[in-house]
């Protein structure tokens, strides 16, 4: 029983999340939903869907804004899933475009994006970039099986 009293006394004491309203709020607003979060440091990547439109979103949490992803969010491209390097200058990006599904970089400096070719091919689903932004793990559906990826970007 003695070394019972303190387990429990620990449990008893032990911190709970706290939800951020403000922030929670700000996040809210203006978007009919959002999906697929990515937290990066001070940097939230997530799937928003504004005037009907899903769209990649970029949200500094610092100054709480979105910033700017011109060249990313393209009328004939529907985001799937999205990750960002801790210094918000990548974003790693799932996303269908003229029937295909493809992965892609974007470097958010000097606003391009390159599409990374997965080897052998398959369909990409899901993406994780790392802190630095120089490798990624994307899950893929080859011959009805899922797999992981990792690619070294440059």
């Amino acid at each position: 029983m003695p070394l019972l009293l303190p387990l429990l006394l620990s449990g008893c004491s032990s911190q709970r999340p706290i939800p951020l309203p403000d922030l929670n709020g700000m996040l809210r607003q203006n978007v009919g939903s959002r999906r697929d979060p990515a937290l990066a440091q001070r940097w939230l990547a997530s799937l928003a869907l504004r005037g009907g439109r899903e769209r990649v979103e970029l949200i500094d949490l610092g100054s709480r804004q979105a910033v700017p992803l011109p060249g990313l969010n393209r009328a004939d491209a529907l985001p799937i899933s999205v990750s960002a390097s801790a210094d918000g200058e990548r974003l790693a990006v799932v996303q269908q475009r003229e029937e295909r599904t493809e992965l892609v970089l974007y470097r958010r400096s000097v606003g391009t994006v390159q599409r990374l070719p997965l080897n052998p091919p398959g369909v990409p689903r899901a993406v994780s970039l790392n802190g630095d932004g120089r490798r990624l793990a994307v899950q893929v559906s080859r011959g009805g099986r899922w797999e992981v990826d990792l690619i070294q970007l440059p």
